[in-house]
């Protein structure tokens, strides 16, 4: 029997002896995960593109850290003259302050300073993992408090000059929950709400291995499509422009989500659907002809961009012209309803 225990504990001793050899590699790739996971602020121009594609004259970056969650990265553009609003954008799983450059010269024209803030894991936000082109997230609710504090804390909305809150497909839940949950917006947008893409928690999030990516989804790669060839917008010119952003700044690119990220997507959804009744400013849903019912609080006004796919900011001219009037019109008669002049029309 003595004999017999003399291999049981050299096993013993081996794994022991192979468990911190684990714990110093676990150490070292945690070590590498903090550097890669950081805020990434300002990105290089990709050469190509069209100027409209290009940051506007005089544009600038900033971080906002909401408590412990990770460093989101936001840009501001502003008019020559006086700002008659504010618009605060937050884009939808994908894409970053880059994909938004055109529709900001376009409401920058109209008077409007315009804010966008990178989601928690997304552009150039900090991340949750070192997998860094992986969205993974546990809840939204770091995106919508970080939407309330940028309101409150950094745009700081004068009197008589309105706060406009535009969200994109996620984006546009999680604007809807920062407006249920006190964000002070004297007007919402909603374009395209992503209210068809949410995969409740299922085992894999239940044990904590919910950090896969999720089926269906793929890492980011130099040849990989784009939002033309990925079927989120018609135009060939525009749907390109986020990959080439991406493709000269590493620190951009965005694969598939994982488990985890989808099961706080179906989290938000149902809070956001099931609070709608709290939207009280004036909202404006912008649909596409697959966005269905979805988040249609009483009283809003809905518009359909017929023959649209969901990245309205990027679609083609006779499509993306018509969602842009009607956030033009929305800022308007929140002007409007800031400042009223007799007479005057919004």
């Amino acid at each position: 029997m003595e004999a017999g225990r003399v291999p049981t504990r050299r096993l013993i001793a081996a794994a022991a002896i192979a468990l911190l050899v684990a714990a110093v590699v676990v150490g070292a790739v945690l070590a590498v995960k903090h550097f890669s996971s950081d805020a990434f602020i300002e990105s290089a121009p990709p050469p190509g593109l069209a100027e409209r594609f290009y940051p506007p004259q005089g544009w600038a970056w900033g971080e906002l850290q909401v408590g412990d969650n990770p460093v989101q990265r936001y840009g501001v553009g502003a008019p020559d003259l006086v700002a008659k609003a504010d618009v605060l954008i937050l884009p939808d799983y994908g894409e970053s302050a880059e994909t938004w450059f055109e529709t900001a010269r376009d409401l920058e024209a109209t008077g409007a300073t315009v804010w966008v803030l990178d989601g928690v894991g997304q552009g150039g936000s900090g991340r949750l993992t070192a997998q860094r082109d992986l969205g993974e997230l546990h809840s939204f609710e770091p995106d919508v408090r970080a939407a309330r504090s940028m309101i409150d804390l950094v745009i700081r909305p004068a009197p008589r000059r309105p706060l406009i809150l535009l969200g994109q497909g996620v984006g546009a839940l999680v604007a809807a929950r920062a407006i249920e949950t006190g964000a002070a917006a004297d007007a919402l947008v909603l374009s395209a709400p992503a209210c068809a893409r949410a995969t409740p928690a299922g085992a894999l999030v239940m044990i904590g291995l919910g950090q896969f990516r999720a089926p269906g989804g793929e890492g980011w790669s130099r040849g990989g499509g784009d939002d033309f060839t990925s079927g989120r917008t018609h135009d060939a010119w525009r749907g390109a422009a986020t990959h080439a952003w991406q493709l000269i700044n590493p620190d951009l690119r965005m694969g598939g989500p994982s488990l985890d990220w989808e099961a706080a997507l179906s989290d938000l959804k149902g809070a956001a659907l099931g609070d709608q009744a709290d939207l009280k400013a004036p909202t404006l849903v912008l649909a596409t002809e697959h966005t269905g019912d979805c988040l249609t609080p009483r009283g809003a006004e809905r518009q359909t961009i017929a023959g649209a796919d969901e990245a309205l900011e990027l679609e083609a001219d006779p499509r993306r012209g018509a969602w842009l009037t009607a956030v033009k019109q929305a800022i308007a008669a929140a002007v409007q309803r800031a400042d009223p002049t007799p007479g005057a029309k919004p």
